[in-house]
């Protein structure tokens, strides 16, 4: 079994920072990307940004400039940095990843249980 428990959510002024954790855990052969979605109830889900075992990040345009997504390869843990916070930043923050369970097992894909950030005044 594998677990993805994230943390680091909460509630922010606009132009504030929050950082947020994803920790994976469980039976792990390999993770390839790991990386961060979010949703509100009028959006679909959408990438937000995302981080290769080689170590190339690729950022929905929105947030060019202003997260930073990063790795820490031997805690199989993920991070985004997000400074300089908006409004329309506030949403439900999913924490993704693409892991190999056993080298005879392909890469299947396993989400967190979301943490909210709301960007408020």
């Amino acid at each position: 079994q594998v677990q993805l428990v994230e943390s680091g959510g909460g509630l922010v002024q606009p132009g504030g920072s929050l950082r947020l954790y994803c920790a994976a855990s469980g039976t792990i052969f390999r993770i390839t990307a790991m990386g961060w979605y979010r949703q509100t109830p009028e959006k679909q889900r959408e990438l937000v940004a995302a981080i290769t075992s080689g170590g190339s990040t690729v950022y929905a345009d929105s947030v060019k400039g202003r997260f930073t997504v990063s790795r820490d390869y031997a805690k199989n843990t993920v991070y985004l940095q997000m400074n300089s916070l908006k409004p329309e930043d506030t949403a439900v923050y999913y924490c993704n990843a693409d892991i190999r369970t056993d080298w005879t097992r392909p890469t299947s894909d396993y989400w967190g249980q979301g943490t909210q950030v709301t960007v408020s005044s």
